[in-house]
């Protein structure tokens, strides 16, 4: 049975407080303001950068209202609030819950700083990217509200095809008449995040995944499918579809002004392209080497810190935050594709439930620590093949060297 907001009702949150010593309060403060106004009977902290602080206050209006827990939330920057969290949860300043992408989480358990979480009958509600995102080393340390990840968009002004190949979408776009048959983001220095679709159809992955999802150290980089897809990528190159100058500036520009009848790209651009009124559909990214082709999929997720005082509230919070209700406002309130599969179905924009299902077949992106030894040896590595170098020794020679690096 489906659990609602009314189970978290503030009789069942008191007669548990009252049975456990550790539903404290996060601090003197909130302790201050629930004796002050006799109606609280606890107190949480969430840390949210600045792109979701205003939403997860929205959506912790509806919890406190239903539980009488206070929960503050805390704006924090993007860019350093994963650093900031790993530093200040040993010493007891930091947060009950963090809400950010699942890409940190290796680093995350590896610190010490969050705890698993246990989705019991939830985790079949989800996704099963959103699972495997939330997931280390078998198990689950969060609970994930929204995925994310490329498809290709298409220009429905200058084609309506459908294609199941590269091949045929190259083509599909040459006979539309654009000046570019399809665009993708790389840049100088490679984008593997926009192209992994593409490897992964030819059965290369970047690391091994275990039975349950979760990813292993062990380098998959130079095994199946790799000989194919690095002679691909030198073949495309030679013909110009896939170009180092092409940067993310200019692949949107390029589609936004009509110049190509297919880019593949995320929600995001989508949003531009109707803005600029131009009339688009999300498609499942071609196959180019005859299996499927699955994109990397991010994971948005709430982490539950290895330190928190709150382990009661903490627990009626991520009850909460696995209702339909609370994802929906989630929904409502971010924009973003749903990892909860009843609430992606139930979208109305088709684009974005086409999204929905595309990164709910994808693969998240792995959020190992061994991950940051590859990216950068991987994107030169593909450009350089692109431009003409051998494609053996180069990756070769790539995997060599994130190895070498993964064993420091």
């Amino acid at each position: 049975m489906r659990r609602g907001i009314a189970m978290f009702g503030v009789l069942a949150v008191t007669a548990t407080l009252a049975a456990c010593s550790n539903g404290s309060s996060s601090s003197s403060s909130s302790q201050s303001a629930s004796a002050s106004s006799g109606s609280s009977v606890g107190s949480l902290t969430v840390w949210a950068d600045d792109t979701r602080y205003s939403q997860i206050q929205e959506l912790a209006k509806d919890f406190t209202a239903a539980t009488k827990v206070d929960v503050q939330v805390v704006q924090k920057s993007e860019t350093n609030m994963d650093q900031e969290f790993i530093s200040q949860v040993p010493t007891g300043n930091g947060p009950d819950v963090i809400v950010m992408a699942h890409d940190k989480l290796g680093q995350m358990v590896k610190n010490g700083v969050v705890s698993p979480v246990d989705l019991g009958e939830a985790k079949s509600k989800f996704s099963e990217a959103a699972v495997q995102g939330v997931t280390y080393d078998g198990k689950t340390y969060g609970v994930p509200y929204a995925v994310e990840s490329v498809a290709l968009v298409r220009n429905n002004k200058l084609t309506t095809d459908t294609p199941k190949t590269f091949d045929e979408m190259v083509a599909s776009g040459k006979k539309a008449g654009s000046e570019y048959p399809f665009v993708i983001q790389m840049s100088t220095d490679g984008d593997p995040y926009h192209l992994y679709a593409f490897e992964s159809s030819f059965g290369n992955e970047v690391f091994k995944q275990s039975a349950d999802g979760s990813y292993t150290s062990e380098l998959t980089l130079g095994g199946e499918g790799a000989s194919e897809f690095t002679q691909w990528l030198k073949e495309q190159g030679a013909a110009k579809t896939l170009n180092p100058n092409i940067t993310s500036d200019i692949a949107k520009d390029t589609f936004l002004k009509g110049n190509a009848a297919y880019m593949v790209t995320g929600p995001w651009n989508v949003t531009a392209a109707k803005a600029a009124g131009l009339d688009v559909s999300v498609l499942p990214i071609p196959s180019a080497g005859g299996k499927e082709a699955k994109p990397f999929v991010g994971v948005q997720m709430f982490y539950q810190s290895s330190k928190t005082k709150n382990q009661v509230l903490v627990s009626k919070f991520f009850q909460y935050l696995e209702t339909k209700e609370a994802q929906s406002k989630l929904q409502e309130l971010g924009g973003r594709v749903p990892a909860m599969t009843e609430v992606a179905n139930s979208l109305s924009d088709e684009n974005l439930k086409q999204f929905a299902t595309i990164a709910g077949n994808g693969l998240p992106m792995p959020a190992i620590p061994a991950m940051g030894s590859v990216w950068d040896y991987w994107g030169k590595t593909e450009v350089a093949i692109v431009n003409g170098a051998d494609p053996a020794s180069s990756w070769e020679t790539m995997v060599n060297n994130i190895q070498t690096s993964i064993n420091k």
